[in-house]
């Protein structure tokens, strides 16, 4: 399995980027990569399900307190998982990045933003087969934003994942909500992962377009303007944020406290939305202004990258249990599932 050739699978996503890679052509059932010297098109069918896709010139380039002893701290707490561990020594921690699956907004297509709206019947399939998608990979930490559609696609999703650890939201907002969700059991503890909601992480505020149908908006507004604010990197709508305003807050956040995390070896997955994660990718694939409006990303759809030597390695989307050598992103992630065939059978 070690041995296996690594398989990325991410929705539909093309770049014009000249490339030095000659034609190869690698496919793994539902999964196929195609790229074309001088130039790629990759071509990702995951399942009949949604699509990431991306126009730009530039998408291999990738950088991206003490606490009481009953009180579980997911910054020190160390993990229970022996092949957790062992992936740590080697300097290597897996990034998963989700955006939440469709919200009831989304489904009558009004502008959503930081208004707080659960997920439809869909969004919570797209959560689960989401879950499905990342089961197989090690995740110590969560991070989501305050909103509760990124919050619920996170639980959902990790109800599938193998290891069956229980994520439990960290009440951090004052001293009494923190003492109140002590957990008191120390076999407990191994067996949780930390959930950190963080406003940084929200959708971008679209102001005073927040609730209004997005048709109608057009009609009001004009198409050419709405199109603007939607897609503009640095133009707000009215009383909201542009995309550059959302991406100072969450790539601030990203650094200050998601980096050290896999720095020191956790696996993290983040839930959150669609201009947050836009953000946070910028940042990652070190994308321009330009090249970052044009980046799509679908409900329910799981981004991976590794994170090894101080460098973020973009490994598209895991296609799911269903697709063994997709897992082969990388030797030790494929005998993390290889540990866990053998712990679970």
């Amino acid at each position: 399995m070690a041995a296996a050739a690594f398989h990325q699978a991410i929705g539909s996503l093309q770049s014009p980027r000249h490339c030095d890679n000659s034609n190869l052509h690698h496919g793994l059932g539902h999964v196929s990569i195609k790229l074309i010297s001088k130039g790629f098109k990759i071509d990702f069918r995951l399942l009949g399900r949604g699509s990431c896709s991306f126009t730009g010139k530039n998408v291999s380039g990738i950088k991206a307190s003490s606490a009481n002893t009953s009180v579980f701290n997911p910054v020190s707490s160390p993990s229970n998982n022996t092949t957790s561990d062992s992936l740590k020594k080697l300097n290597e921690a897996a990034l998963i990045l989700v955006r939440h699956g469709e919200s009831l907004w989304n489904e009558k297509n009004l502008f959503t933003g930081c208004v707080d709206v659960p997920l439809t019947k869909k969004g919570v399939e797209e959560a689960i087969e989401a879950g499905k998608r990342i089961s197989n990979i090690p995740v110590d930490m969560i991070f989501t934003s305050a909103l509760i559609r990124a919050q619920m696609t996170a639980m959902l999703a990790m109800t599938q994942h193998r290891r069956k650890k229980v994520p439990v939201i960290m009440h951090n907002e004052s001293d009494q909500a923190k003492a109140w969700s002590q957990i008191f059991s120390e076999e407990t503890k191994k067996q949780t992962i930390p959930v950190i909601a963080a406003w940084q992480l929200n959708e971008r505020m679209y102001g005073e377009l927040q609730g209004l149908n997005k048709q109608e908006t057009a009609d009001r507004y004009g198409k050419e303007k709405v199109h603007e604010w939607r897609r503009s990197y640095d133009i707000p709508p009215p009383n909201g944020e542009s995309l550059e305003m959302c991406a100072e807050r969450a790539v601030a956040y990203f650094r200050e406290h998601i980096e050290p995390q896999l720095l020191s070896g956790k696996h993290v997955m983040i839930a959150a939305h669609g201009n947050s994660l836009r953000s946070i990718i910028m940042y990652l694939d070190k994308l321009t202004s330009q090249e970052v409006i044009s980046l799509e990303l679908s409900t329910g759809i799981p981004m991976l990258y590794i994170f090894k030597e101080g460098k973020f390695i973009r490994r598209g989307s895991p296609a799911g249990p269903t697709e063994p050598g997709v897992y082969a992103y990388t030797r030790t992630l494929a005998l993390y599932r290889q540990k866990l065939d053998e712990m679970l059978h």
